[in-house]
């Protein structure tokens, strides 16, 4: 049988296909010497062969085909049958044997999941937010998160954001990222330019306390910490207060936890660890020669989690 997994040290640029967007640029970020957290793909040609196994290829396409998306009770009620089917077929042996062995050679207790769409990504389209993510994932729970993340690739969202892109005409598959947790104190995104200013040396890092669920999903209000990239020095610094943030549950999983009063008004990074930080993603922008869309974690040192073109510019 072909490789089920790789690592992300044999996965670039070019590896889109088999690696989503988000792989590919985290095997990319990981040549370049960026601090990644180590991790591997499950490719999209093993969710290809799973469902060829399963005889599940030729049923979901016919279903898509047929999808009438102006009809939104029907694209919810074809979602389910969509998932259901997928959640319902056995994953091969030979499959669950390669990605239980990839996650060994990891050797970590906790692991992040992660769709990553062979779409996704470009400068025209990403898949941001639109597929699912499972974070602080035991090697027991494994096989069903990977699963999951496949069958993510036919919830409602996603099958309105492939039709808004014009997308459904186009083999899409979804390979999934395994990426070793990063229990975050602080974690955050970043644009290289300013997405409202459009200024090229405008940066901006926005910042929270815990895992970086919370500003994604839009649950917080985070710092905003806005730096001159022609001499790295702060233009605006804006710190919120932060009350809840979202860190891991005991014994796996994520819950939602109070922010200790001392921290609810405080700045969540200090100007020196901004000042790091900005090194990193000036790197990144300079490796990639164009303005990127960061997310990256601290748990007292920075890790980059998935760098993809700015594509409101």
């Amino acid at each position: 049988m072909e490789k089920v997994t790789l690592p992300f040290s044999q996965i670039g640029r070019e590896s889109v296909k088999e690696a989503g967007g988000k792989g590919a640029n985290l095997g990319e970020l990981t040549k370049a010497g960026i601090p990644v957290p180590p991790g591997f793909v499950v490719l999209a040609s093993t969710f290809q062969k799973y469902l060829e196994i399963s005889d599940l290829d030729v049923e979901l396409d016919s279903i898509l085909d047929e999808l009438k998306i102006k009809d939104i009770s029907s694209v919810e009620r074809e979602s389910r049958k969509m998932r259901s089917l997928i959640d319902k077929a056995k994953v091969p042996a030979e499959i669950q044997k390669g990605i239980q062995a990839a996650f060994k050679r990891l050797g970590a207790k906790f692991v992040a999941v992660r769709s990553s769409a062979t779409a996704e990504d470009s400068k025209v389209a990403s898949w941001a937010g639109e597929l699912d993510t499972l974070l602080f994932v035991t090697q027991p729970e494994l096989i069903n998160a990977v699963r999951k993340c496949w069958s993510s690739l036919y919830t409602p969202r996603a099958l309105f954001y492939r039709f808004e892109k014009k997308l459904h005409h186009k083999m899409i598959r979804v390979a999934v990222v395994v990426q070793k947790m990063v229990n975050s104190m602080v974690s955050g995104i970043a644009f290289t330019t300013h997405p409202v200013t459009r200024d090229p040396n405008q940066m901006i890092i926005e910042a929270g306390w815990g895992l970086g669920e919370a500003i994604v999903s839009g649950q917080i209000t985070p710092d905003a910490y806005v730096i001159d990239k022609e001499d790295n020095s702060f233009i605006d610094i804006n710190v919120n207060k932060q009350e809840m943030m979202i860190v891991q549950a005991r014994p796996k999983g994520t819950k939602k936890a109070i922010v200790p009063r001392a921290k609810q008004a405080k700045q969540k990074l200090t100007n020196s660890q901004i000042q790091t930080l900005v090194g990193i993603l000036r790197r990144i922008e300079k490796y990639y020669g164009s303005p990127q869309d960061i997310e990256w974690a601290y748990d007292g040192k920075f890790y980059i989690v998935q760098t993809r073109p700015i594509t409101t510019l």
